[in-house]
């Protein structure tokens, strides 16, 4: 198999929907109501997610500013979720 890096990096630059779930996460520890379902409203006729409209997002959610600023730092070349502690179940 040919490896491309740079379009991995490309895809996953467009990709900031993965970004959902650690966001979703976040609100629900914080008990915010409906959760998935705002989150599913951010995109609803629009042209996706993207960091801007996440940015936003993230400003708006009635949460501790030091959870806002972690969830500001994240990244969809970066973010993996809990990918290495599922690894080590195996």
């Amino acid at each position: 198999m040919k490896r491309n890096p740079k379009r991995v990096a490309d895809d996953l630059n467009a990709s900031w929907e993965v970004l959902a779930e650690p966001i979703q996460t976040v609100m629900r520890r914080y008990n915010i109501e409906n959760a998935y379902d705002k989150l599913k409203e951010l995109t609803r006729g629009k042209g996706g997610i993207n960091r801007a409209s996440l940015q936003t997002f993230i400003a708006t959610l009635d949460i501790p500013q030091a959870e806002k600023q972690r969830l500001l730092q994240l990244s969809p070349d970066a973010y993996i979720g809990k990918a290495v502690e599922l690894a080590k179940r195996i």
